[in-house]
């Protein structure tokens, strides 16, 4: 009927309104009609339907193991950026690592006809009948394609600026045993450090509890290390919130960063550089992880054939910022 009142073609209209690469052929003065009459006469396309005759949902599942400021958003807007401009919706869950909700949210994903699936922070124990992307995935089912950090470069960043600022005695944060890049990040700086011949303490390691997403384990975890009354220096959170909670428990105990203990962060979230001071970190293009994700995933749907099926792992590499919250050790 839309069509039949513009004089346009079923196929001209459909595409303008799904915005269909192919409508860019069409003029600009006859797309902006078309929306203009659609808008007059409420017209509004029926999701069901459509996908009922094509067979498609346009839809992509997204699982999260939480939705709070810095790693997960900064991927998320990456993802969204780029389904957006391509047409698609997507579901987010998120499951605060119960693996009872992960196996309950992937039926329920499934149910919901997704075309494929991207799984941040959350480990798959089974393959999915849809092209599947996990970031940040270490123990993957077969057919998996995984976006992932090239932490051993990471770790070396970080320690060689720790190194040629003159520090010796370095704090470590291991991250929570529940998150997926833990264990693969503490192999990493372990062997880092081997290879840059620094020595570890120890008294000088602490793991993250609990499984608050706030600057809280940084808080306690670094009064944990000061109560022990081994020496340091530096300090290499596991990422950019628990560095947060390590400079208020710093801060608390009269000391100062970075004139008394230096710390590094790890994700370079949005709120890094406007700290005081701005904080030295490890820059993860975790906006581009994500969009490189919702890339490969609806390049996998669109072309099953494409030899990209065969690949296993993506790897991205990061980038040192260096701020206002490290600086060379006092001299006493």
């Amino acid at each position: 009927m839309l069509a039949s009142h513009l004089g346009l073609s079923i196929a001209a209209v459909s595409r303008i309104l799904n915005h269909s690469p192919a409508a860019k052929s069409i003029p600009q003065e006859t797309r902006d009609r078309v929306f203009a009459v659609a808008k007059e006469l409420n017209y509004k396309p029926n999701i069901f339907a459509r996908s009922l005759r094509s067979q498609r949902s346009y839809t992509i599942g997204v699982m999260v193991a939480e939705v709070s400021e810095g790693y997960a958003t900064l991927l998320l807007s990456g993802i969204e950026q780029h389904l957006m401009e391509q047409g698609y919706f997507y579901f987010v869950v998120s499951h605060r690592h119960r693996s009872d909700l992960i196996t309950e949210y992937e039926d329920l994903l499934m149910a919901r006809a997704i075309e494929g699936l991207i799984a941040i922070d959350t480990p798959l124990k089974e393959s999915f009948p849809v092209p599947t992307i996990t970031i940040s995935g270490h123990k993957e089912p077969a057919g998996v394609f995984n976006i992932v950090l090239d932490h051993k470069q990471a770790a070396c960043l970080a320690i060689e600026h720790l190194q040629k600022l003159g520090h010796q005695k370095i704090a470590f944060m291991r991250g929570q045993t529940h998150t997926s890049d833990s264990a693969a990040r503490w192999e990493a700086i372990q062997d880092a450090a081997r290879s840059l011949n620094l020595e570890i303490s120890p008294g000088c390691v602490v793991e993250l509890e609990g499984n608050d997403p706030s600057p809280e384990p940084g808080y306690i975890a670094t009064k944990k290390l000061l109560k022990s009354k081994e020496p340091f220096t530096a300090l290499f959170a596991f990422n950019d919130i628990t560095a947060i909670g390590a400079i208020g428990a710093i801060r608390e105990a009269n000391l100062r960063v970075p004139e008394d203990i230096s710390i590094i962060g790890f994700d370079d979230i949005q709120t890094a550089a406007y700290l005081n001071p701005a904080l030295t970190t490890v820059r993860q293009p975790l906006k581009t992880m994500g969009q490189l994700a919702a890339q490969t995933v609806l390049r996998l749907i669109r072309h099953p054939e494409d030899p990209m099926h065969s690949m296993r792992e993506l790897t991205v590499h990061p980038e040192l910022v260096v701020r206002g919250s490290t600086c060379a050790p006092a001299k006493r």
